[in-house]
């Protein structure tokens, strides 16, 4: 099983369209897949699963979600607590693995675990009790159902975006081409590469995805040629602006069913195959 998290701290980069057309791309390859969303914005999870994920005040997140998966971590600690518990109740309190919270996309091979817009309410909690290993944890049970994993991350390095770099093999960053994103992947690599030294040896930066590149125009030819320069690790399949990605959210069809001949998708699929090359 491959686990890939998607992460960026700067909001509007992509995220959510990477993970979710990457993932797309890996089940129609005849991958099964699995996205993780933990980003509690749900973009990925209305993606997929179009009017089913989506919450506001007046309509609740679907469940389960991740963050229901969460709150059970939680509860296993307070039955644990509970002093004179018999050993079948505790057993019984257990955390039910990542299996329980799944959904179905409507594309073979393509599963859900969707967000919820109240998970950082539990960030302090899990982080007090020490809970940073629990994703990984239950991931590796999914070894054998699934063979690629996605996860979404909140734009923020927090206690899920850490937990998703401890249960990942590789990182990809998404990267538009313009200064301030520039100015923030030092922060960025920095963190992850922190990850690796302190928590998951195995980790990896498997590359820049390099987002809206506007080929014909200087400027990102030359932010794109500072990187490289820098030796950071700009993956060579550039995704080039398209209005077909809207039309692809509106009609919440990632790009390889809603125009497979499309440049953008196409380019989407060079992307995919690049990473999937690199042992």
């Amino acid at each position: 099983m491959r686990t890939r998290v998607v992460f960026n701290q700067k909001g509007g980069v992509g995220k959510s369209s990477i993970a979710v057309n990457l993932a797309a791309i890996s089940a129609h390859q005849g991958h099964k897949t699995l996205l993780i969303d933990l980003d509690p914005q749900a973009n990925s999870s209305q993606y997929l699963l179009g009017d089913d994920a989506t919450y506001s005040a007046d309509k609740p997140a679907l469940e389960p979600n991740i963050e229901n998966y969460f709150e059970e971590v939680l509860g296993t600690t307070q039955n644990k607590s509970l002093l004179g518990s018999a050993i079948g109740s505790i057993l019984k309190g257990r955390a039910k693995g990542l299996e329980s919270y799944v959904h179905q996309s409507p594309f073979k091979n393509l599963d859900v675990i969707p967000a919820s817009p109240s998970l950082g309410t539990l960030a302090h909690a899990l982080e007090s009790k020490h809970k940073i290993y629990k994703l990984r944890d239950a991931l590796q049970q999914l070894t054998g159902q699934y063979e690629r994993v996605f996860i979404d991350t909140p734009p923020a390095f927090n206690f899920f975006t850490l937990s998703a770099l401890i249960a990942a093999d590789r990182v990809l960053i998404p990267f538009d081409c313009d200064v301030f994103s520039k100015r923030a992947l030092q922060t960025l690599i920095e963190n992850v590469l922190e990850t690796q030294d302190d928590h998951n040896d195995r980790l990896e930066i498997e590359g820049i995805v390099v987002n809206q590149f506007q080929s014909q125009a200087k400027l990102p030819r030359e932010v794109v040629k500072q990187l490289k320069d820098e030796g950071l690790p700009v993956l060579e399949s550039m995704l080039p602006p398209s209005v077909v990605m809207k039309e692809s959210h509106q009609k919440n069809l990632p790009l390889i069913h809603l125009a497979s001949e499309h440049k953008l998708t196409v380019a989407y699929v060079t992307l995919f195959n690049e990473i999937e090359s690199k042992k």
